[in-house]
């Protein structure tokens, strides 16, 4: 099957001409057929008016006589050109040629017939006229359709491949250009000069599709150079502990630290392989809430508690401002992992002597989780990027302070699977308040 847009267009248009073109044929020959036919009776029914008032004039001014008056007739309407015939019943009694009244009956012939009855006689005034003229003048029309509406066509044909090639000039040039973009050159994008409207708007919508992909891989590099530089560090340390350790014989005790550095790395790298795997479930849409009914302000109680002792080391103060009794539907781990995430970030980032306060808020729309923090705040131009995976700001977020940069992508996530979103809000030495937003 032909699936060429440019053939498809032509033979709409071509369709389109010659249904147009057959209608305004069929239009004008009907027209004219009506024009002609009308004219010709309108002629032949005033000419027989005439030969009739004439026909009763005559028969009087002729003393009664009928084939005076009809031969008078004959004389005063034969330079109209039709056939003029007086009869009598089928008895012709003038005409201006030799017929035979049945040969007037025929298909051949239009009459004009008007009966005169004079002293009880009934006479007939006829004027006749061959359809020969009527049909010869619709034979060149027919002629003349039959030649230029073939003509019309193959022209409206052409022109329509014309039109439709221009028309699709634009769009090779999009293909060709779309053609040599790769993975490597995503940030090129698709120009055409002057595009019709309806073209740039897909234009428009394939560069914003470059764009999105653009995005896409250079997060997607980005999320494999940072994840393989998180997942080198712990695999070096444990190498080089196996390494010390194999080089020489060594104390028990030295074994004892050695593998006790290897067991602490390994969790960490534990802990970085299931955030990324629990992040490529989620990317994959292959996570699915459990969900049951729970308490939220108790599950903000338990985690806060859980917290206190880690808050305490550090020498800050952690607390939880306390709310009524609110009752949620949704998945407690996951709810739980992003509170523990928000108030372990919380703590990590706050100086001792900070501060770090929990709240929750109820309202109509839904409920909201506040975690706030005294701690160093985070740059304006950062803070809409600190929900990246692997981002850390130069001063706020340093790999020193521990962790994978992988938290709060993990809060943005189990937020946006609970159809809410989070918020920061933040500035440079002023701290930072988290706002998780839930529907009810």
């Amino acid at each position: 099957m032909n699936r060429s847009l440019r053939l498809r267009l032509t033979l709409l248009y071509s369709g389109f001409f010659a249904a147009l073109f057959v209608l305004l044929g069929v239009l004008l020959y009907g027209g004219l057929s009506h024009s002609l036919n009308a004219r010709l009776n309108d002629r032949l029914d005033a000419e027989a008016d005439t030969a009739a008032g004439i026909f009763q004039d005559e028969y009087q001014e002729m003393g009664r006589k009928a084939g005076v008056a009809a031969h008078e007739v004959v004389n005063d309407m034969k330079l109209h050109g039709d056939l003029v015939v007086v009869a009598q019943a089928d008895q012709v009694l003038a005409s201006t040629a030799p017929v035979q009244l049945a040969a007037l009956a025929g298909a051949d012939w239009r009459i004009a017939e008007r009966p005169v009855a004079l002293e009880g006689i009934a006479y007939r005034v006829m004027i006749a006229a061959p359809l020969a003229g009527v049909r010869g003048e619709l034979a060149v029309l027919r002629d003349a359709l039959g030649i230029g509406l073939p003509l019309a066509l193959a022209l409206a044909g052409l022109g329509a491949w014309l039109v439709a090639t221009r028309a699709l000039r634009p769009l090779r040039s999009v293909a060709e250009q779309a053609r040599r973009i790769t993975e490597a050159s995503l940030d090129t994008r698709i120009v055409v000069d002057n595009a019709a409207a309806e073209l740039e708007i897909v234009i428009a919508s394939f560069n914003d599709l470059l764009s999105r992909l653009d995005r896409s891989f250079e997060a997607m590099r980005r999320f494999v150079a940072d994840a393989s530089h998180e997942l080198r560090t712990p695999v070096s340390v444990i190498r080089g502990e196996a390494d010390v350790a194999l080089a020489l014989d060594r104390p028990p005790a030295e074994y004892r630290e050695s593998l006790a550095v290897v067991l602490d790395e390994s969790r960490r790298l534990s802990v970085l392989i299931d955030d990324l795997l629990n992040l490529a479930r989620a990317d994959a849409g292959r996570v699915r809430l459990q969900e049951r009914e729970f308490y939220l302000n108790e599950l903000l109680a338990e985690c806060c508690r859980s917290q206190q002792a880690v808050a305490a080391a550090r020498g800050l103060t952690l607390e939880y401002l306390p709310a009524p009794d609110l009752q949620y539907r949704g998945d407690e781990q996951l709810l739980r992992r992003l509170l523990l995430n928000l108030l372990d970030n919380a703590v990590r980032y706050t100086p001792a002597g900070g501060r770090v306060t929990v709240a929750l808020e109820s309202g109509e729309s839904g409920v909201r989780i506040r975690v706030a923090d005294t701690g160093m705040g985070i740059p304006a131009e950062h803070a809409r990027q600190v929900f990246e995976r692997f981002y850390r700001a130069d001063e706020a977020r340093s790999r020193s302070a521990g962790g994978f940069g992988l938290g709060l992508s993990i809060v943005k996530w189990i937020a946006e699977a609970h159809r809410g979103g989070v918020e920061c809000a933040s500035a440079p030495g002023a701290g930072s308040t988290f706002t998780v937003t839930l529907p009810r």
